[in-house]
């Protein structure tokens, strides 16, 4: 490896080794957790809604190094930001902070984990919180074409 790619790979390493925002947020109000069963990476990600922003976030689990630091890339990208803000983040951000873009597609599943989850999280809360029927199927719309 030499110049962008040693960084990237050491950011890796830390993020596997150092993760941020690990752990349990006990007062949540929103949970989800899913499963990579070829790879053994089971999160969990639980966030603090308030005035409709992001307000706290943390994963919890299992992972491999790219799991690891992918789950942590993502919950700092998506802190403080608003739940449209998060509606929009894709795979490319989270790719992008790791020089992850050409990533093999059997180690796709173990980047974008956290994403799902992220996701499936966000679609639970909204989805508990939204009056309109047009609404909701908006948000089955988008969550179908997640990826």
């Amino acid at each position: 490896m030499s110049g962008n790619a040693d960084i990237y790979h050491e950011m890796i390493v830390d993020y596997s080794r150092n993760p941020t925002n690990y752990g349990k947020l006990e007062d949540h109000d929103v949970i989800f957790h899913d499963s990579n069963p070829l790879c053994g990476d089971s999160i969990d990600i639980a966030m603090k809604i308030d005035d409709n922003k992001v307000t706290d976030i943390k994963f919890d689990g299992k992972g491999c190094a790219i799991c690891m630091a992918c789950s942590s890339v993502l919950t700092e990208i998506t802190k403080g930001k608003s739940l449209d803000d998060v509606r929009k983040i894709e795979k490319n951000d989270i790719l992008g902070e790791l020089g992850l873009e050409h990533l093999q597609a059997v180690r796709i599943k173990c980047a974008l984990l956290s994403l799902k989850v992220l996701k499936s999280a966000l679609y639970t809360y909204l989805a508990d919180h939204l009056d309109d029927a047009q609404d909701v199927d908006r948000l089955k719309e988008d969550a179908a074409n997640l990826y």
